[in-house]
């Protein structure tokens, strides 16, 4: 049986194809219409699929899918392997729910830090009893590198690369150190300040360059690229 993770975020269209239960790719989407996604469809022929969208998109585009296959739109409003203690559930975005729902599906009985690094960076905090109690968000690391160009006169815009030094020789490294030092600064005292008050806890990293990341903290984390799939996964199959 074949199910498609799809996840429209911010910066990335993309999905993640499961078969039996396994994680098998994952695969760009060029946009959210109906021709990208009938082509997808139409490659994969899915069993099952699941949507997790923080953009606005066509509401055609969900009946086009719940026409070609088991479909669900990850919501507040799906049935959750956990509940929500804070004041706005309908305010959570459905990527958070999904690694949630990872979190409870991996590490069952265990309080869960997840830490996705997208468009923006979100701190999700999960109890072991699997209750969702909030978390954090800040820029991530693309928007910090635009926002020092575009709100300033002469500082250039620079993107990551893999080796960067702590003390920068020159503009273009002195931002690459400040954001990505910065970041793993950021990302080791929210670990920090998780410990003191929870004790201890399993902390995941996931997105694009959670690797690098993962390698650059004091404190012990896990890294997968792929959680979030994997917790699109579990929701399907609880909704579908």
């Amino acid at each position: 049986m074949t199910t498609l993770c799809i996840d429209f975020g911010n910066t990335r269209l993309k999905a993640g194809v499961f078969s039996n239960g396994a994680f098998m790719e994952e695969v760009s989407i060029e946009a959210p219409d109906i021709t990208s996604i009938g082509s997808l469809l139409d490659r994969f022929k899915p069993d099952k699929c699941i949507l997790s969208s923080v953009i606005l998109h066509d509401v055609q585009l969900e009946k086009y899918l719940a026409e070609r296959t088991r479909f669900h739109s990850l919501s507040c409003k799906s049935q959750l392997n956990f509940s929500i203690a804070v004041s706005k559930p309908e305010t959570i975005g459905p990527d958070r729910l999904a690694l949630s729902a990872a979190a409870c599906s991996l590490y069952p009985g265990k309080n869960n830090l997840i830490i996705g690094m997208g468009t923006c960076i979100t701190y999700n905090f999960i109890s072991a009893s699997h209750v969702f109690l909030g978390g954090a968000i800040s820029p991530g690391m693309d928007m910090r590198f635009r926002s020092m160009h575009e709100q300033t006169a002469r500082l250039p815009q620079v993107s990551f690369v893999p080796s960067i030094p702590l003390t920068g020789y020159d503009t273009v490294t002195n931002l690459q150190s400040g954001v990505v030092n910065g970041i793993a600064g950021e990302i080791d005292g929210f670990i920090d300040k998780y410990l003191i008050k929870y004790g201890n806890f399993n902390a995941v990293l996931t997105g694009g360059h959670s690797p690098h990341f993962a390698g650059q903290l004091k404190n012990r984390i896990f890294a997968d690229i792929h959680f979030l799939y994997k917790g699109l996964y579990v929701l399907s199959e609880l909704n579908n």
